[in-house]
């Protein structure tokens, strides 16, 4: 894993290189009818959105928000380009906003909505599947709701 990295939060000006990291991890992790939610996401929920730059590129992006449970905090919209995935770029990302999560008051769990396609990745870092919903997302695409406790 590079040492030369960047974690930041997001800014406008990085909405570009991220749907075009959207369009380079579609179909393979994300369906099309996403593209509309993380717009909205980016416009209007992104005060906890960072990206990862390696050199001058945004390698990675991820963030996290308030639940409407009290308590719990969402990961949310984690993707890394797809000639940088592998590289650790994801799991520093994550790592990071667990370390940011656990510093906040009266946070008892964190919590993330992703896909068959990725939840063996969120278990590495100790998060548990406590539900499934078939075709969540898109046809194809089912929602797997994982749990980690911070307490």
């Amino acid at each position: 894993m590079p040492d030369q990295i960047i974690i930041r939060k997001y800014t406008s000006s990085d909405q570009d290189s991220i749907l075009e990291m959207l369009r380079l991890n579609t179909p393979a992790y994300f369906a099309p009818e996403e593209k509309g939610d993380l717009i909205n996401y980016l416009n209007n929920h992104s005060e906890n959105y960072f990206v990862v730059e390696y050199g001058k590129a945004v390698v990675s992006c991820g963030g996290f928000n308030y639940s409407d449970e009290k308590g719990v905090i969402r990961i949310s919209w984690d993707m890394v380009d797809p000639q940088y995935q592998g590289m650790g770029f994801g799991s520093r990302l994550t790592e990071f906003r667990i370390e940011m999560i656990k510093q906040l008051p009266n946070v008892k769990r964190i919590s993330v909505r992703t896909s068959q396609l990725a939840y063996k990745y969120y278990e590495r870092f100790g998060f548990v599947l406590e539900e499934v919903k078939k075709d969540f997302w898109a046809p194809g695409f089912d929602m797997y709701r994982m749990e980690m406790n911070v307490e």
